[in-house]
């Protein structure tokens, strides 16, 4: 790939993996990219490395600039092995450049590659580097959404390099917002964020009020940022900036997810008058089927709406066994703000619903209940009653989204 200017001195010299479709459980169906970025100033500096994977791109891509022997520092903002895997290759090449890491992040380095050779210099919040014309500050960002995380700010230029904060899973020949939305909606970058906060850094939603907070205390103008991976904000930094507030205080549609799974279709049968119910209470519905959706789109909608409603048949006296999947990974993340409630069919014995209940409470979700459960195949009034629960979980969604409509 082509080095890309972000700024008069300042390049993008990452790579885009357009085949990529599972990052370690999430799906990709866009793809993605490892963005890097070296700064051409007295003392060149390097920006996080890529995969190991695109390793030999982001060496071409440097030596489109620069030998890569003149680089004197190393700036690691997160040692995931899709930001620092490389980093081995670009030692290998410039010995004698300076890391600059968390004490977390040089403890985690530790664990990947032998760094008694190299020259590690750890760093604090507000301390700064000069690397002649331009002026770098660091911003420890521990649980954002690693211990050894940080975000790295070149003051002259009003860059806020945020390692994984505000990215999205997009592979594009375009590297900016502005130019993505002149053959894109703003609405598909909004849901690509969205998508990639639903599933990544959903549960750090406290710490990522703190640390927008903390940035502004310091005063610090952002006119652009440039995460790690997808689009760089260059015209709209302050928007993305502005949802993320909101997705951490809890915003959501006036919406109900259904996400269920199903054996022989009587648990997927109930679905529709269920659906029926919550339209017909004047709110928006998603219906969602496990075996056919990625886990990652499935938790995606379920962030996006304010109600959830799970259906499971009964197996062995159990959750479905994809239903429990899915809960276990929503538990993981730790949601907030949402109202959620069960259906299912059983055989024999009930227990399913019972038990994605037992989930909601270990979540600290807002529950509705009772549940509904029906025997075997739904009967037309089986279906009647699906519909009035339907109608009522509607209900308790609409009352339950008026203590956020204030999140901004």
């Amino acid at each position: 790939m082509k080095a890309a200017e972000l700024i008069k001195d300042i390049y993008w010299v990452g790579a885009i993996d357009w085949a990529v479709r599972d990052f370690h459980g999430y799906a990709t169906p866009r793809g993605t990219t490892y963005n890097n970025y070296l700064i051409m100033d007295d003392d060149i500096t390097l920006i996080d490395t890529v995969k190991y994977d695109f390793s030999d791109i982001t060496i071409k891509s440097i030596r489109s600039l620069t030998d890569p022997a003149k680089i004197k520092n190393v700036v690691v903002n997160h040692i995931e092995n899709d930001h620092v895997t490389s980093l081995g290759d670009i030692m290998s090449l410039a010995p004698n450049a300076t890391i600059y890491i968390t004490d977390k992040g040089k403890k985690g380095l530790s664990r990947f590659f032998d760094i008694s050779k190299w020259n590690i210099k750890v760093v604090k919040t507000g301390e700064t580097l000069s690397t002649g014309k331009k002026t770098l500050m660091f911003l420890e960002t521990p649980m954002l959404h690693w211990p050894d995380s940080m975000m790295t700010y070149v003051k002259e230029d009003k860059i806020l390099f945020s390692q994984d904060g505000f990215g999205q899973h997009i592979a594009s020949s375009t590297r900016f917002d502005d130019e993505l939305i002149t053959c894109e909606s703003m609405a598909d970058l909004d849901d690509a964020v969205v998508d990639y906060y639903a599933n990544i850094l959903m549960p750090f939603g406290p710490i990522i009020k703190n640390k927008i907070a903390e940035i502004q205390k310091l005063g610090l103008e952002i006119d652009m940022i440039a995460p790690d991976h997808g689009i760089i904000w260059r015209s709209h930094p302050q928007r993305v900036v502005h949802e993320y507030l909101a997705l951490a205080q809890g915003k959501a549609n006036l919406s109900v997810s259904i996400i269920y799974d199903t054996m022989w279709h009587s648990t997927e049968s109930m679905t529709l008058p269920i659906m029926q119910g919550i339209k017909d209470e004047g709110v928006d519905c998603k219906v969602i089927k496990l075996r056919a959706t990625p886990m990652s789109a499935a938790i995606k909608e379920f962030w996006k709406s304010r109600g959830c409603l799970i259906g499971t048949p009964t197996l062995n006296n159990i959750m479905y066994p994809t239903v429990a999947e899915f809960l276990t990974h929503v538990r993981g993340l730790r949601p907030k703000n949402r109202i959620a409630g069960a259906f299912g069919s059983y055989g024999w014995g009930g227990g399913a619903v019972k038990d994605a209940y037992e989930e909601f409470k270990r979540m600290g979700l807002e529950i509705f209940e009772p549940g509904i459960q029906i025997l075997y195949k739904p009967s037309p009034e089986d279906e009647e009653k699906c519909y009035e629960f339907g109608q009522a979980f509607a209900r308790s969604v609409k009352e339950y989204h008026k203590k956020f409509e204030e999140v901004v």
